[in-house]
């Protein structure tokens, strides 16, 4: 507790900073939101790189699963692809259920499910078994992701937001660099080992941090400020204040109004498209490294590394940069463009490795950079349980890019024989909707 110190109004605060950024109020506000950074990401972060893994190490087996189980590239992208059937049907109604149960226990629950089905995936030995587990793991993975955005929702106001969230996306990013060289190495390592492939070792070693995980978070996670312990009365007090005042910007409505409002349909088709390069990046990558002319599999799980330790980066500055200017739609569009432009390069630079290399690094840094600021649109003009069915439906609808994305690469591939036609659909789909993103005025989302 800071005796003599009183929680100012946002414009006064704003007034403080700018006049002395060391003032004792400015220190207790960044004070405030430090310790949530360090109690919440990191173990967020954690949640969701496991998560990440498990939907995407199928990329990595797929080195040695199609072979050995004699899939087609074709049943492979379906079953890539199946994953986000079930992904996209129960968001709305999973975030309408963590608003009645709580966090710390639907997110614990969700991680010890979907962590028994990924690993389940060892025993597979057809391709309908392949597909039936991708779907079921959908289902279970398809309430962790936006209910956790609208998690960061009850901690952090719209104007801190979307440095938390891209703290918390930057997962995605750091589950290509544990996940790239970590499954390189179980391919090629515990090959054969007690009579089981590479590819199996994969799923089941994999799916044993989601569970312990989930475990954890049943004890971890505090559902509301009220609940947190590890802060203080004047900081509960203060963040509430700060999220009461950011409420006020916002609007409350019915579920039919959400469903009605074609702004938030707009966000799911621009979330659509940054979702279709994403998993293009994330279930191709291991193929395009391959055809460049790589040949070993922990070479490929390293230099997969790359992109995603420079999207990780690239994701925390742009949304530094972001929040420090109040601007939302020009990071959204030039990163989104500067991702389609390497999406190109990856497939038009054959047989020169390092050349595909960069290419896929610029691509992940553009696409990445764009997901976390692109929620921060929604957020900024809907609150309370609209939030909650508009975050759910923008999920539904932008993940149905992960559904099509490597299922229309996969057939392409099947029909041509190359993956130029995919990677061309996919930086096209990029390039229309950062046009849609630049359509929305910057004063309704650029707070």
């Amino acid at each position: 507790m800071m005796p003599g110190i009183s929680f100012p109004s946002h414009a006064e605060v704003s007034g403080i900073q700018r006049l002395n950024s060391t003032s004792p109020a400015h220190e207790f506000e960044e004070a405030t939101y430090r310790s949530l950074r360090w109690r919440l990401i990191p173990f967020l972060m954690l949640c969701y790189v496991i998560a990440y893994l498990d939907r995407i190490n199928v990329g990595f087996a797929k080195l040695q699963m199609s072979t050995n189980l004699g899939f087609t590239e074709a049943a492979y992208g379906f079953g890539a692809g199946i994953f986000f059937l079930g992904y996209v049907l129960f968001p709305v109604p999973s975030n309408l259920f963590l608003v009645r149960v709580g966090a710390r226990r639907w997110i614990g629950c969700l991680m010890v499910v979907w962590g028994i089905i990924s690993g389940s995936t060892a025993l597979v030995t057809t391709a309908p078994q392949f597909f039936t587990l991708r779907f079921l793991l959908g289902v279970a993975e398809s309430g962790f992701y936006p209910a956790i955005i609208l998690y960061l929702t009850h901690w952090f106001p719209n104007h801190r937001r979307a440095h938390a969230v891209s703290l918390f996306q930057s997962a995605v990013a750091l589950a290509g660099i544990v996940g790239g060289p970590s499954s390189g190495w179980i391919l090629d390592r515990l090959h054969d080992y007690g009579h089981l492939w590479g590819w199996q070792w994969l799923f089941l070693i994999e799916a044993l941090p989601a569970v312990l995980a989930g475990l954890a978070a049943l004890y971890f996670l505090d559902n509301r400020i009220c609940e947190a312990r590890w802060l203080t009365t004047d900081q509960k007090n203060f963040l509430v204040r700060q999220l009461e005042r950011d409420s006020g910007a916002r609007i409350a409505g019915s579920v039919r109004a959400v469903f009605a409002d074609l702004r938030v349909w707009g966000l799911g088709v621009v979330l659509f498209g940054i979702a279709m390069a994403i998993y293009a990046i994330s279930f191709w990558m291991p193929t395009l490294l391959r055809e460049s002319g790589v040949s070993s599999n922990s070479r490929i799980g390293w230099m997969s590394a790359v992109p995603n330790l420079i999207a990780a980066v690239g994701m925390v500055l742009v949304a530094r940069s972001s929040d420090r200017r109040r601007e939302r739609r020009w990071h959204v569009v030039v990163a989104m463009l500067l991702g389609a432009l390497g999406l190109l390069g990856s497939v038009l630079l054959p047989h020169r490795p390092m050349l595909v290399l960069a290419s896929l690094s610029l691509a992940a840094l553009g696409v990445m950079s764009a997901l976390p600021l692109q929620w921060s649109f929604l957020t900024a003009f809907l609150g309370g349980s609209s939030a909650a069915t508009a975050i759910g439906l923008v999920s539904s609808v932008g993940n149905l890019g992960g559904l099509v994305s490597p299922a229309m690469i996969g057939w392409l591939k099947g029909q041509t024989g190359t993956l130029h036609a995919g990677m061309y659909a996919i930086a096209a789909s990029v390039v229309i909707s950062a046009l849609i993103a630049l359509s929305y005025p910057a004063r309704l989302v650029n707070r």
